[in-house]
């Protein structure tokens, strides 16, 4: 949700709305509460509201918005990977030569880059490595690539889990006709039907039966290549939390052997400390022993001078 500007200046505004996206997911409600009353105090009530209405985000969607605010440069390779991808696919419908394959894996590697750098932020935070959670950071990650860096939402400040546009979405935004109202389609594009020189030969048209097929077929084929990019996103997901979980068994091991350790430590650590004291006890008692010695050694001499005299 965008806040507009009104007399207290965008920047300010624009500065604290992106703070609310930065806290820690349990302080978000009273940070935006604090925010739109703020706001309503200086006569602002239209954001006031346009704020308050802004829903706590879900968990993927969070941690989404931290990789994109801490990660930006990333994050903008991820997006350019799936706008080089959507190129490469419009050049091969066109009948053009294209690097389908390149681009593919290219946008794989992006996307697993990032999804590192999500766990890696989960880790980082109150909230659990689930499967489900790393499955749904997964899933907005790639619809974020299938947007790419036009036309999608703000990565920064989501409020909830993306799905990869569907069928039907792909097919609404192919351009119909060849003939695009809004710019150059980041999108899939058709070839048009060759125009023909020849004066008595008009150029061939689709249908509207004939193009709404091809837009089907096309919009059908980005949807099946979507659908495996995210299968393996997921396997590296799962990859990742095994892994996840290999290094906390290793972990609780490690703290295992540490309390073992310890405890030994402790139990050595007794136990000279009894020796300690034995051993002073016996030097006491070999300094008793000794004296004893000594005193019947001086009366052996007297007894013996004792004797003489008699």
């Amino acid at each position: 949700m965008a806040i507009r500007a009104g007399a207290g200046g965008p920047a300010s505004e624009s500065r604290d709305v992106d703070g609310l996206f930065e806290l820690p997911l349990a302080e978000f409600i009273a940070a935006r509460n604090a925010l739109a009353a703020k706001l309503k105090k200086a006569g602002r009530a239209a954001e006031a509201e346009q704020v308050k209405s802004l829903p706590k985000p879900s968990v993927a969607a969070w941690v989404v918005n931290q990789v994109a605010r801490a990660h930006p440069r990333e994050l903008k390779a991820l997006l350019a990977a799936g706008d080089e991808f959507r190129d490469a696919q419009a050049k091969q419908l066109a009948g053009k030569a294209a690097d389908l394959r390149g681009t593919l894996e290219a946008r794989r590697t992006a996307l697993a880059d990032v999804t590192k750098l999500a766990v890696a932020t989960v880790e980082g935070s109150a909230h659990a490595p689930t499967p489900d959670l790393l499955r749904r950071i997964a899933t907005t990650l790639e619809a974020l690539s299938a947007y790419g860096s036009t036309g999608g939402p703000d990565p920064r400040r989501l409020t909830d889990d993306l799905s990869p546009p569907g069928f039907e979405a792909l097919a609404s935004l192919v351009p119909r006709g060849g003939a695009s109202t809004a710019g150059p389609s980041k999108l899939l594009r058709f070839q048009e039907p060759p125009r023909g020189k020849s004066r008595t030969a008009p150029a061939k048209t689709l249908s509207d039966e004939d193009e709404r097929r091809e837009r089907k077929a096309a919009a059908s084929k980005a949807h099946e290549e979507a659908r495996r990019s995210l299968g393996d996103v997921r396997t590296q997901a799962e990859k990742a939390e095994r892994q996840l979980r290999t290094a906390a068994s290793a972990a609780q091991a490690a703290e295992q052997a540490k309390h073992d350790a310890a405890a030994k430590l402790e139990a050595a650590a007794a136990a000279a400390s009894a020796a300690r004291q034995h051993a002073r006890a016996m030097a006491a008692e070999a300094e008793e022993a000794a004296q004893r010695v000594e005193d019947a050694e001086r009366e052996l001499e007297r007894a013996r001078v004792a004797l003489e005299s008699v």
